[in-house]
């Protein structure tokens, strides 16, 4: 018999029938009845299951069961997917806007941009300082939403395209898009937190990579790579650059380190809209149209792996793995192209959880 603390009387009850050990009637004891909610995520969160589905899996990592959806108050100004699942206002403006066009912002709106960005830093700086081992990914997601909750702003990734969740967490191998589970971490992970918060009006997207306990001198490479990257891209930006040549920093950078650079995902555009024009490829060669003008704002965020660049997706039909089971690792920051060069509106505080060779 026995039972938790929660689940003391109703598993006591049974116990006094025989039947909490070998539960021939199939009753569900309270812990196994909460458990069953937890469900493994199918078909980008519009099928969910109580099997792990068969799959190749790449690297160590697997799927694991995902928590019931988390409710975001009638108080919060929410975007228009929070409830259809589907970005329409973004689906509008990628079918009428021609090609090459990228939207300059006014005063206000860049006002607008930096409160939201400010906000997306301060949800992400807090879940970054929960990371440690033996925390899981679903905790990390409790504190994004209820930090964001907090300050008045909406999880931008929660229903976007019926995404299920407020961040995406993204463990070792997993390169972009991974949903938060009951899985905990453990000592030598790499975890990628990727926050963008829906904050009066705009969208503010950030991302960073961080060490659970002791990690490999390679992976720490590899993180410190996924930075440097980004930012030698950024110090490209000012009016007159061509969105096209961000990629030639970059891959110089990662193959200069033995890395690669992620094809299938890339920067782009941002506002009142999540993602819009422009698209920003992080490799070398891309044919991507658009020239940076004062006002433009813009999601920089390489994924660099560790072995080959390619990818495949789980089958929640988000998770994007490294098709070698390989780790990857990436950083992000939403930018303004300001007539000087670039103001960076996702830029850390001193209250940022301190990167790894920050802390050595």
């Amino acid at each position: 018999g026995g039972g938790s603390e929660e689940g003391g009387p109703a598993v006591e009850v049974l116990a006094g029938h025989g039947l909490a050990d070998n539960n021939q009637y199939g009753i569900l004891l309270q812990e196994e009845l909460a458990e069953s909610e937890w469900l493994y995520c199918l078909r980008e969160g519009t099928k969910w299951s109580m099997r792990r589905p068969k799959f190749l899996w790449t690297g160590n990592l697997r799927m694991h069961r995902v928590s019931p959806y988390r409710v975001v108050p009638d108080s919060i100004p929410k975007p228009d997917y929070a409830v259809t699942g589907f970005p329409a206002s973004e689906v509008e403006a990628d079918e009428n806007w021609k090609k090459g066009y990228v939207p300059v912002k006014t005063k206000r709106e860049i006002e607008g941009m930096r409160e939201a960005c400010r906000v997306a830093r301060e949800v992400l700086d807090t879940a970054t300082s929960m990371v440690k081992e033996g925390v899981t990914t679903d905790e990390l997601d409790r504190v994004v939403h209820d930090t964001a909750i907090e300050l008045g702003a909406y999880p931008s990734p929660l229903n976007y395209y019926n995404f299920p969740k407020s961040v995406c967490t993204s463990v070792n191998e997993v390169v972009c898009h991974g949903i938060p589970d009951r899985r905990e971490l453990q000592d030598g992970d790499l975890v990628n937190l990727d926050v963008t918060c829906y904050y009066k009006g705009f969208h503010g997207d950030l991302n960073e990579t961080h060490c659970v306990g002791k990690v490999s001198d390679r992976h720490k490479k590899l993180i410190k790579t996924a930075h440097d990257c980004m930012m030698k891209a950024i110090a490209m930006v000012k009016p007159g650059t061509r969105f096209r040549d961000l990629g030639v920093p970059i891959t110089r950078h990662a193959k200069a380190e033995g890395f690669s650079v992620v094809r299938d995902y890339c920067g782009h555009g941002i506002g009142d809209l999540f993602h819009c024009a422009p698209t920003i490829p992080h490799y070398e060669k891309n044919k991507t149209p658009g020239t940076m003008q004062a006002g433009m704002t813009f999601t920089i965020e390489p994924m660099i792996n560790e072995g080959g660049k390619h990818c495949v997706t789980w089958p929640d039909g988000w998770t994007a793995t490294t098709r070698d089971g390989k780790m990857s690792a990436q950083f992000e920051h939403t930018l303004l192209c300001t007539e000087s060069g670039c103001e960076i509106l996702t830029a850390r505080t001193d209250r940022s959880t301190p990167l790894w060779w920050e802390r050595e």
